[in-house]
C-alpha cells in the first residue's frame, strides 16, 4: 500500500528512498467498513485521509436536522473537516464510508513535521490544497450558475465512476435536488 502513497506524491514532487521513508513514517494505514464513521460531528479531529481504497461521504446537518452532502472522497483522494483538523476544533461535519475503505491517516502534528522537514511536501500539500480550492469553486458556481441537469451532466463528466457507487438519494443531495427530480433527469438521458 506504501507504492500507492508514493506514486501519488510523486506525481507532483520526486522522492528519493531516504525522503520517501521520511515521508511513510509519518503515516498510519486504517481500515474502515462501510457505514463506519471516520470523523463524527462534535468530536475532535485527529487526521487528514488518504483515501488507498473505497469510497467516503463528508456530511453536515444544520439546525433543522437537514443532511447535506459537502463531498464525496474516492481513491487517489483526501478528505477531513479541514477547518477543525487544521485549527483543532471540533468537527462540524461528519466523515463516513460508503463502502469499505483503506486510509492513510495523518495527524496534524506529523503533517507540520513533515513541511517543517521536507520542502516538498510542503509544496505538495500547497498543490493539493490549491485543486481543492478550486474544485470547491467550480461546485459553488455550479450551483450559482446551473439548473439540476446541467448539475448532473457536470458530475458524470468530471467523475464518471461515481453515479455506479453512490446510491441516487446520496447523488440527489449532493447535487442539492430531490431524489425525484434526479430520477426524471436519469430517465431523460
Amino acid at each position: 500500500m506504501q507504492e500507492l502513497l508514493r506514486k501519488h506524491i510523486e506525481k507532483i514532487v520526486p522522492l528519493t528512498e531516504e525522503e520517501f521513508a521520511f515521508v511513510a513514517a509519518h503515516f498510519t494505514i486504517k481500515n474502515y467498513k462501510k457505514r463506519d464513521f471516520l470523523i463524527q460531528e462534535g468530536e475532535s479531529v485527529k487526521y487528514t485521509y488518504f483515501v488507498v481504497s473505497g469510497l467516503l461521504m463528508l456530511i453536515y446537518n444544520d439546525d433543522a436536522g437537514k443532511q447535506h452532502i459537502v463531498s464525496f472522497a474516492m481513491e487517489d483522494w483526501w478528505e477531513s473537516d479541514f477547518l477543525a483538523f487544521h485549527t483543532q476544533t471540533k468537527a462540524t461535519m461528519s466523515l463516513q464510508c460508503l463502502e469499505d475503505t483503506d486510509v492513510f491517516c495523518l495527524s496534524l502534528p506529523d503533517y507540520q513535521h513533515l513541511c517543517a522537514g521536507l520542502q516538498k511536501m510542503e509544496h505538495f500539500f500547497l498543490k493539493k490544497a490549491n485543486g481543492g480550492h478550486i474544485g470547491s469553486q467550480q461546485r459553488i458556481l455550479s450551483f450559482l450558475t446551473s439548473n439540476a441537469k446541467e448539475r448532473y451532466e457536470q458530475l458524470l463528466k468530471r467523475y464518471p465512476s461515481l453515479s455506479q457507487r453512490v446510491p441516487k438519494t446520496l447523488l440527489a443531495s449532493y447535487l442539492g435536488i430531490s431524489r425525484e427530480t434526479l430520477s426524471r433527469i436519469w430517465r431523460s438521458a
